[in-house]
């Protein structure tokens, strides 16, 4: 983490909320916006080896995606949930940012609590994000 894309309190809320929720679980921990990306965790057993660009690429389709899924009988968007052979991707998108965050197996119920805790930490920090190319 190298604090230049995400304010410093906003990834301290992140990273200590995916950790309370995941525990050891927890693989890694990916901010993003439309423009920018910051991995602001990764397992110590793990490569670092991932393309992140290519990874945040997809997951920001969910920006434009979440429109989709208005006023249908499933309710509002939360999350999305991937598996794959060796753990699985949840992305959260409030707002103009989001995160996705690689775990180890998870029961649903522990991927519904870190939602509601990533939804809860987004939605309050969403005011802070810089939105457009203001540079």
């Amino acid at each position: 983490m190298n604090g230049e894309t995400i304010d410093a309190e906003l990834a301290d809320e992140i990273y200590s909320s995916c950790r309370t929720t995941v525990g050891d679980e927890l693989r890694s921990i990916t901010y993003f916006t439309a423009d920018d990306i910051e991995q602001l965790y990764l397992r110590s057993d793990l490569e670092q080896t991932a393309d992140l660009i290519g990874f945040a690429e997809h997951e920001r389709l969910g920006f434009r995606s979440q429109s989709a899924y208005r006023n249908t009988q499933l309710g509002e968007y939360q999350a999305t949930i991937r598996m794959f052979e060796n753990g699985y991707l949840s992305r959260v998108i409030r707002g103009p940012h989001g995160v996705w965050v690689t775990t180890d197996d998870l029961s649903m119920e522990r991927f519904e609590e870190l939602t509601s805790a990533l939804e809860s930490i987004l939605d309050d920090f969403a005011d802070t994000v810089a939105v457009g190319d203001d540079d």
